[in-house]
């Protein structure tokens, strides 16, 4: 046995301090692998095939050409496939979408929904009898097309209250001096991650271990339980490394049909998505539709504002983007509404995406505010710091920090928005017009009960055991430097080992409370663990271990709103001749809590900040209404910013740690997305003098609308 100290071992803390990433080596040199790489033994592979109509029902699946093909294994369709149950409510508060339990019926309500699994000895073989299986299908009417006055149109809760009010929302905008009423609309986006869905299930005497790319094994794994009646201590789920998963990666289609499948035949089967198949089956951003009513005084001080937003949703499972959250935490007026509602169409169901809500909500509210503040003759920085809240608008909560004022005042010093000549279309450089825009920016900074484990090693370091999700944003190495500080130590004496279900139950990477989360538990752990090292308590060969659970710790949050905040800013070059958009630079300042480590959360908010740039100039896939499908499911013709549509983009941050987190964590994951295509939006309108309410601004609406330079303001 040997004694343990932790402390001495160095002068300062660590958290704050920038570290490159604990996995960086192995992830460059191909040691770390994905899930659909992991090597198993007698592994067969499934290939799931869709339907190709819209809506109906399935005739019939003719199976007997497709077992007769070299290495065919099963053909699993709903037929012959185990019935799943689907009653219950998953980890995260919600019931489960039902495209994940596969072939339990013929209904098909999509197009793109799972019809069949096809298993074979290899990848290829299961490919080739996958594309040879002959589906029949009784076709029926469907509708795809979001719109508002759909009848089928109705508010919706979700993760939140459907509809909020206050105030005399007519007399408010009666009273007013100036009033926005405008319509903003955001297209159907999608994931993209670079890293597709893939899962491996597979039999361990009697034990379900499904390796898998998901963002908490403890969510999946309870998913799995519930969903085949076991035990949860029957399923391990282990999540190693993980490219990218943006709120996608929960229970989908290839774990429950590998599950099946390695149930049916009794051996590993592996099933990975197709980039096509994840447009189908891996969630997406519902379009939106959103009106926006601003009533204001001449000063551009508000007096009624009302956010309505309308998202579609699949006929088998209810999704709300709830656009018109942002609006409850941003401003405040004596009449304020927001609502926001959902449709179900013949379309596949809609899932969580970075900054869900938050990311659509604000290009409506923030180019609301923008258009009030032209139409005020007012900065639109000084509009916004004139609306600043004193509480919640909504919860009557106070603020725990709410530093947005320090966030717009350093960045409008730092990016020159004192230069700036508020007319429109009088900036050129050449045949391109320059124009300037701003936005802000929030988002929630919550946290979930976790447990981990931290054990003292005989050897003097130190092993952290915790549910984590790395979705390729840092987490190891932030949560490494965070036990190194909590145990008093180097981070070269601390082991973080992530991504298994056995380790306990943990939040998921999701939210942006992933981190906060995950280091709320570990402290809990090491300040025990260092209490009874204190002690002089000797280790055995085995180690000492503490287990914490912040499930009592976590009530306390409840009692303030609680938000990261920034201020985005974004300058932009318009060729009137060709209706390209060039974003040249981009600066974000954020007040995001005590940040961790400065070099992968400043590449989380740049990340954000060009996913703002895709989102206003780029994403957008088109469902073709005769078929019910997406036009070019790819990558080829759903198209993303890359290296030559990114300028110059910086991100940075003012003091702002929470002071009820232990660490004082808030969260960066997905406030650089937030007011990002706003505050591009609001650059193209100072650069033309027109208004771009539906994103994305392509060339072609940028031609069809014109300029209207040197003064005005047109609508596009």
């Amino acid at each position: 046995m040997t004694t343990a100290t932790t402390g001495s071992a160095r002068a300062q803390g660590v958290v704050g301090t920038a570290h490159t990433r604990v996995e960086g080596r192995d992830k460059v040199t191909g040691a770390a692998r994905y899930a659909g790489e992991i090597p198993f033994a007698d592994l067969a592979h499934g290939w799931l095939v869709l339907s190709t109509v819209a809506r109906g029902r399935i005739r019939t699946i003719d199976t007997g050409p497709v077992l007769a093909l070299p290495g065919v294994l099963a053909v699993l369709h709903h037929g012959n496939a185990p019935r799943v149950e689907t009653d219950y409510i998953g980890l995260l508060g919600m019931p489960p979408d039902p495209t994940a339990a596969v072939f339990q019926n013929d209904r098909v309500p999509h197009a793109g929904w799972p019809v069949a699994l096809v298993v074979a000895e290899t990848s290829e073989q299961a490919r080739e009898a996958a594309e040879a299986l002959v589906v029949a299908y009784d076709r029926e009417a469907h509708d795809t097309e979001l719109a508002t006055g759909h009848p089928g149109a109705h508010p919706a809760g979700g993760v939140m209250p459907g509809e909020t009010a206050k105030g005399d929302l007519a007399a408010g905008l009666a009273a007013s001096a100036v009033v926005v009423d405008e319509e903003y609309t955001t297209p159907e986006e999608h994931h993209s991650m670079m890293e597709p869905h893939a899962a491996t299930a597979r039999w361990d005497g009697g034990r379900l271990e499904v390796v898998d790319s998901n963002q908490g094994t403890t969510w999946v794994q309870t998913e799995l339980a519930s969903m085949f009646s076991l035990d949860a201590s029957a399923v391990r789920v282990r999540s190693e490394h993980i490219g990218g998963g943006f709120g996608s990666k929960g229970l989908r289609a290839h774990q429950v049909a590998a599950v099946m499948a390695a149930t049916h035949l009794q051996r590993p089967v592996r099933v990975v998505m197709t980039r096509r198949q994840m447009f189908s089956l891996a969630g997406y951003r519902s379009p939106t539709v959103q009106r926006v009513r601003l009533g204001a005084d001449t000063d551009g001080r508000l007096r009624a504002l009302e956010h309505c937003s309308l998202n579609q949703t699949s006929t088998v499972y209810e999704f709300v983007e709830p656009g018109a959250g942002v609006a409850r935490v941003m401003y405040d007026a004596p009449a304020h509404r927001t609502v926001n509602e959902v449709v179900p169409l013949d379309v596949p169901s809609p899932t969580f995406m970075r900054a869900p809500g938050e990311a659509p909500g604000s290009f409506a509210i923030e180019s609301a505010l923008d258009e009030l503040a032209v139409r005020c003759g007012v900065d639109p920085i000084e509009l916004r710091l004139r609306n600043e809240p004193e509480t919640g608008p909504v919860s009557g909560l106070p603020f725990s920090s709410r530093n947005l004022d320090a966030c717009f005042r350093e960045g409008a010093r730092r990016f020159g928005w004192a230069e700036r000549d508020p007319r429109p279309g009088v900036r050129r450089d050449g045949r391109w017009l320059l124009g300037t825009g701003t936005a802000a920016a929030s988002f929630q900074a919550g946290a979930g009960p976790s447990t981990a484990l931290v054990t003292a090693e005989a050897d003097g370091t130190f092993t952290v055991r915790i549910a984590a999700a790395d979705l390729g944003t840092g987490a190891r190495t932030a949560l490494t430097l965070v036990a190194a500080d909590a145990l008093e130590v180097t981070p070269e004496r601390v082991r973080v080992r992530i991504g298994d279900s056995d380790f306990g139950p943990a939040m998921i990477a999701g939210g942006s409370m992933g981190t906060r989360s995950w280091a709320w538990a570990i402290t809990a752990a090491a300040a025990e663990l260092r209490e009874r090292l204190a002690l002089g308590a000797d280790i055995p060969a085995d180690g000492i271990t503490v287990r914490s659970d912040t499930t009592e710790a976590l009530g306390r949050l409840a009692q303030k709103e609680r938000h990261s905040f920034g201020a985005q800013f974004a300058e932009v070059a318009v060729d009137t001749a060709t209706g390209e958009v060039r974003v040249r630079r981009m600066l974000g300042i954020f007040a995001a809590g005590r940040i961790v480590n400065p070099l992968t959360a400043r590449n989380q908010l740049v990340g954000g900040m060009i996913w703002g740039i895709s989102m206003a100039l780029h994403e957008e896939a088109v469902r073709d209404r005769g078929s019910g499908a997406l036009y070019a499911p790819d990558l080829a013709g759903y198209h993303v910013a890359t290296h030559a549509d990114v300028g110059d983009i910086q991100a940075d941050w003012v003091e702002d740690p929470d002071p009820d987190d232990p660490v004082g964590i808030k969260g960066v994951g997905e406030i650089g997305i937030v007011g990002a295509a706003a505050a591009v939006a609001n650059a193209v309108r100072h650069a033309t003098g027109v208004r771009h309410r539906h994103l994305p601004i392509r060339p072609d609406r940028v031609l069809a609308a014109g300029v209207r330079p040197a003064g005005g303001d047109a609508d596009a």
